[in-house]
C-alpha cells in the first residue's frame, strides 16, 4: 500500500530509485517488485517539488501508481501516451526526464503547468482544457494505421471531464473506425462505480486476457453459423458483466470495457494493462482512484487541494483584505437573487472557481452546475431566457471559447436576456495561454445584439452586472483572476448609463482611453506623461461622444486592453474613427498578436509592454514619432476633420 503523509516535506526528501530514472526506459528495466518504493519516492518528491512552486496537487498524487503502471507496460514515447486536462500530469513530468526541472514548473522560462508537444516528446498532446484526449487519442490510433505502425495510444480521462460532449463524441465515432487503441478511466471521484474490490479486480484480470479473448473470438466462429445462437451468448455475456460490472454504457458504444479495479493496486494495474496491450480494437479500462491519495489533508478535502501556492510565510496581515473579482460576482449574484425570484445561476463545473458556493447553498432550487459541458450551459440558459428566466452564466473566458456557436447561434441571435460572468479575463499567469482570456473582447464585439462590458476595479464590476442584468437582450461583463484596486463597492444594486465612459484624469496631448482593469496602470503612466485618461466601461457600445471629443483635443489618442490588440477595443475605436472621417494618430496597446508564456502576471503584463513604466516609454516613443505631417489639422475639429 502507498506510504502516506500528514504535511509537506519541507526539506527535499531522499529518492534513490527515482534518482536513476532519467527516461521511461530506464524505468522499464526494473524488477517489479521495486515498483510500490518508485511509486513511493515519487509521491514523495512530487509532495516537495508542488510545496516549492504551487500547482495542481491532488489530482497528480491520485495517479502516481497508474502513472509509473503505464510507463512500465507501454513503450513510451513511441506508444502515444494522452493525458486530459493535465491536471494530473506531474508525476508524468518526472519520470520522463524533468524531475530536475520540476523547481522551474509555473515559472517564467520554466515547465508548463500541462503536457506540451514543445517541452517534451512525451507530452503528444497540448491540453489544458478538459475532454480532448478520446479525440485526440482517436486521430493518433487512426494515423498510425494509415501508417502501417504497430504504435499502441492510452488516452487517460477523469470522470469530470467524462461528462462533456465531446468526449462521447469521439467514444461513438471509435465503434464505426475501431481503432486499437485504450482509454483509461481515472474515475477518483466515486461519480460512476462505488464499489470496488477483489471480485472486479480478479474479472479485469481474466476479461483482459488473452485467453479469454481467444475462446470469446473462437467460439463466435462456431457459434455464428447456428442461427440466433451468437446473438444469445452475447447478451449473456453482455448481462452478466452488467450484474458485476458497469460497464454496459461503453459495452454498448462499442468498447471492450474492463473493471472497475483499484488504480493504487500496482500488480493489478500492470497485469491488467499488459493484457489489454496486445487486445486489438477500442479497449476501455476503468480505475478507482483517490484524488490527493497519500497525502491524508488532500484526501479529506480533494476540492481545496486541487492546488496549492507555494509554502513560504505568510506576509503580516492588518486585517484588510481586498475581495477578488470572482468574490464581488458571488455577493452580487446572491443580493441579486435576493431581490429578483427569477435569476438563475448556471455554471460548468466552476462552483468554487467562480465563486458560486453561497448562491449554492441560498438558493438551491435556481442554481445549476452542467459539469464540464459549456455549450449546454450557454443553451441551457437560452432556453431558460425564452420561458421569462433571468439566466446568469458564470464562466471563465477561455473556457467560453468553447461555447462559441451556442453564444451565437442560441443566445445573440435570437437575442435573448442571458448576462454572462466571464471570469479569468486577460492573462491569468502560471497556467498559461490555453487559460488565458486573450480574445473574448475581439470574439464578443463582433456579434449583433451583444453588450460587452470592461470594468476597471471592483465597484465597477457589481455596477456592470447590475447593468447587464437589467439590460433586455445578451450582455457580457469581463473581469480579470485575482484583486482589483481596493475601491470600495456601494452595497446598492445601481446600473450605469450604458455606452458612457467617463474622464478620470485631464491633461494634454495623450488621451489614454483604456478598457477594463488596466486602468490603474493608465493612470500612473499619465501622471508622467500629464495625459488624459478616460475610462471606456463600454466596448460595445462604444462612447462615440466621449472619443469625438477627445480626438477633437489631443494629438494622440492611445487605447489600452488586456486582450489581443487584433480585433479587440482599439480596433473598435479605430473603426469608429475612420466611420466618422476623424484623422488623428492612434496607438493600440493590449496583447501581441502571440500566445504569452506562463510567468507571474506582472511579469506578463512587463513583457507585453502593459505596465505602468511601459506604456509611459511606449506612449514617449509614439510621440517622438509623430511629425508635422501626423499633426491634426485644425485642431482635429469634429466637422472640418471628416472627409
Amino acid at each position: 500500500m502507498p506510504s502516506t503523509f500528514h504535511e509537506i516535506p519541507r526539506e527535499r526528501p531522499s529518492t534513490p530509485l527515482l534518482d536513476s530514472i532519467d527516461d521511461t526506459a530506464r524505468l522499464r528495466e526494473l524488477d517489479e517488485e521495486l515498483l510500490p518504493v518508485l511509486a513511493d519516492e515519487l509521491r514523495a518528491f512530487l509532495l516537495w517539488t508542488v510545496g516549492q512552486t504551487g500547482g495542481h496537487f491532488g489530482a497528480g498524487l491520485g495517479v502516481v501508481e497508474l502513472t509509473v503502471a503505464l510507463h512500465y507496460v507501454y513503450q513510451t514515447p513511441e506508444d502515444r501516451l494522452i493525458w486530459d486536462v493535465g491536471h494530473q500530469a506531474y508525476p508524468h513530468k518526472i519520470l520522463t526526464g524533468r524531475r530536475e526541472q520540476m523547481a522551474t514548473l509555473r515559472q517564467k522560462d520554466g515547465l508548463a503547468a500541462f503536457p506540451r508537444r514543445c517541452e517534451s516528446p512525451y507530452d503528444t498532446f497540448g491540453v489544458g482544457h478538459s475532454s480532448t484526449s478520446i479525440s485526440a487519442g482517436l486521430g493518433m490510433a487512426l494515423a498510425a494505421r494509415l501508417q502501417g505502425l504497430e504504435r499502441r495510444t492510452v488516452a487517460v480521462i477523469g470522470d469530470g471531464a467524462l461528462t462533456a460532449g465531446m468526449a462521447f463524441e469521439a467514444l461513438n465515432h471509435a465503434s464505426d473506425v475501431e481503432p486499437d487503441m485504450l482509454v483509461v478511466l481515472n474515475d477518483n471521484d466515486m461519480s460512476i462505480s462505488r464499489n470496488v474490490g477483489g471480485m472486479s479486480n480478479y474479472l479485469a484480470k481474466i476479461l483482459s486476457s488473452s485467453t479469454y479473448a481467444h475462446m470469446r473470438e473462437g467460439s463466435k466462429k462456431v457459434l455464428s453459423k447456428i442461427p440466433k445462437a451468437w446473438e444469445l451468448a452475447r447478451r449473456t455475456e453482455e448481462h452478466a458483466k452488467g450484474m458485476l460490472v458497469p460497464g454496459t454504457l461503453f459495452e454498448e458504444l462499442g468498447w471492450n470495457y474492463i473493471g472497475p479495479i483499484d488504480g493504487h493496486d500496482l500488480p493489478t494495474l500492470i497485469t491488467t494493462l499488459r493484457n489489454m496491450r496486445s487486445l486489438k480494437g477500442p479497449q476501455f479500462l476503468h480505475v478507482i482512484t483517490k484524488k490527493g491519495k497519500g497525502f491524508s489533508p488532500a484526501e479529506a478535502d480533494p476540492i481545496g487541494y486541487h492546488a496549492i501556492t507555494k509554502l513560504e510565510p505568510k506576509p503580516a496581515s492588518n486585517g484588510m483584505s481586498k475581495p477578488k473579482f470572482s468574490n464581488v460576482f458571488g455577493q452580487w449574484l446572491c443580493d441579486m437573487a435576493a431581490e429578483d425570484s427569477r435569476l438563475i445561476g448556471i455554471t460548468p463545473a466552476m462552483k468554487e472557481g467562480s465563486d458560486l458556493i453561497a448562491f449554492s447553498e441560498r438558493f438551491p432550487e435556481r442554481y445549476f452546475d452542467v459539469a464540464i459541458a459549456e455549450q449546454h450551459a450557454v443553451t441551457l440558459a437560452a432556453g431558460m431566457a425564452c420561458e421569462g428566466a433571468k439566466p446568469v452564466v458564470a464562466i471563465y473566458s477561455t473556457f467560453l471559447q468553447r461555447a462559441y456557436d451556442q453564444l451565437i447561434h442560441d443566445v445573440a441571435v435570437q437575442d435573448l436576456d442571458v448576462l454572462f460572468a466571464i471570469d479569468r479575463a486577460g492573462l491569468v499567469g502560471e497556467d498559461g495561454p490555453t487559460h488565458a482570456g486573450s480574445f473574448d473582447l475581439s470574439y464578443l464585439r463582433c456579434l449583433p445584439n451583444m453588450l460587452v462590458m470592461a470594468p476597471a476595479d471592483e465597484n465597477e464590476t457589481r455596477q456592470m452586472l447590475t447593468t447587464g442584468y437589467l439590460h433586455n437582450g445578451p450582455a457580457a461583463v469581463r473581469y480579470p483572476r485575482g484583486t482589483g484596486p481596493g475601491v470600495a463597492i456601494d452595497p446598492e444594486l445601481k446600473p450605469l448609463p450604458i455606452g458612457k465612459g467617463v474622464i478620470t484624469r485631464q491633461g494634454s496631448r495623450v488621451a489614454i482611453l483604456c478598457f477594463g482593469t488596466l486602468h490603474a496602470n493608465a493612470l500612473l503612466a499619465a501622471e508622467s506623461l500629464d495625459a488624459s485618461v478616460a475610462n471606456m466601461r463600454f466596448v460595445k457600445p462604444l462612447d462615440g461622444e466621449l472619443i469625438r471629443q477627445l480626438a477633437s483635443s489631443h494629438e494622440l489618442l492611445v487605447t489600452v486592453e488586456e486582450n489581443a490588440v487584433m480585433g479587440g477595443a482599439g480596433s473598435a475605436v479605430n473603426e469608429w474613427l475612420h466611420a466618422e472621417g476623424l484623422n488623428i494618430p492612434v496607438l493600440n496597446l493590449g496583447l501581441p498578436d502571440s500566445y504569452v508564456e506562463h510567468a507571474k502576471p506582472r511579469q506578463m503584463l512587463a513583457e507585453c509592454g502593459l505596465d505602468a513604466a511601459a506604456l509611459e516609454q511606449r506612449i514617449r516613443q509614439r510621440l517622438s514619432s509623430l511629425t508635422s505631417d501626423d499633426q491634426p489639422s485644425a485642431a482635429l475639429d469634429p466637422v472640418s476633420a471628416k472627409s
